[in-house]
């Protein structure tokens, strides 16, 4: 059954013909879903929400007023493909937030993890795939195929550049702009993003080990600092440090594919 009947519909909500609600959801006033739309139990829509196109949205979700969800993709190069917007259980998407589908050319799905914070105003654009426990601030935004790992946190007014990855635990300040990837647990900032350091606010919340955290902060210094390139720099202190995990993911990090650079700490 498309619309589960304990799902609770306002009428003058839309919901077009095809559509999946599943049983708990909550269906505010003015809301308007497509016919290819599916809502998992419990999600709710506040008043005025959009959602298009192929758009899945996970378990408990709730998304508030005047967020545009599943749209066409703001890409010159999209000619009407069927793609999709894959959205996961427990977001909190507040008003005025934008979230574009995939498209052809980067794999044709946009994925969001579990338990993230999108305040007013972000923008999560097409291709993009961010991971779980993410808090974008207001008016933070996400150019295409940009990576956003679990726990990662972005200032308001935070812009990341298409293309950039920000690794695990990662903290962007407010009105940063960032045009290069980001290691994990790294803390940048400025207008044109330099590396300030490690968020190690973050990882003390995460319970992370002190002497795993000591050895981070050596092997910062080891991998940023010194002859050879970055990814020779990387491999030696993975070496130096082979018991410790957090040098290990960041030197993963640093080692594998990529189509951007690194942003390094101020000259």
């Amino acid at each position: 059954m498309p619309v589960h009947p304990e799902a609770v519909i306002h009428p003058t909500a839309i919901v077009e013909d095809g559509a999946v609600v599943g049983p708990g959801c909550r269906i505010g006033p003015y809301c308007v879903l497509g016919p290819e739309v599916e809502l998992a139990r419990d999600v709710t829509l506040h008043s005025h929400v959009a959602v298009a196109g192929v758009t899945r949205i996970g378990a408990g979700t709730v998304i508030f007023p005047f967020a545009s969800i599943g749209h066409a993709p703001q890409d010159l190069k999209y000619a009407g493909e069927r793609v999709e917007l894959v959205i996961g259980e427990r977001n909190r998407i507040r008003e005025h937030v934008t979230m574009s589908p995939g498209t052809a050319g980067g794999g044709g799905v946009t994925r969001v993890g579990d338990d993230n914070l999108f305040m007013m105003s972000t923008h999560v654009a097409h291709d993009c795939v961010v991971g779980s426990r993410v808090v974008m601030a207001n008016n933070a935004t996400l150019a295409g195929h940009c990576v956003v790992e679990d726990n990662v946190i972005l200032g308001g007014l935070a812009a990341v550049h298409q293309f950039v990855r920000l690794g695990r635990g990662a903290m962007i300040g407010g009105l940063s702009g960032v045009v290069a990837d980001v290691i994990p647990f790294g803390s940048v900032m400025g207008e044109r993003a330099f590396l300030a350091g490690l968020n190690l606010v973050g990882l003390k919340r995460a319970k992370a080990e002190r002497a795993q955290i000591h050895g981070l902060r050596n092997a910062f210094g080891e991998i940023f600092e010194g002859e050879g390139t970055l990814q020779d720099r990387a491999r030696g202190a993975g070496e130096r440090h082979a018991e410790n995990p957090l040098v290990q993911e960041v030197v993963r990090f640093v080692v594998s594919e990529t189509s951007r650079s690194f942003t390094l700490p101020a000259d």
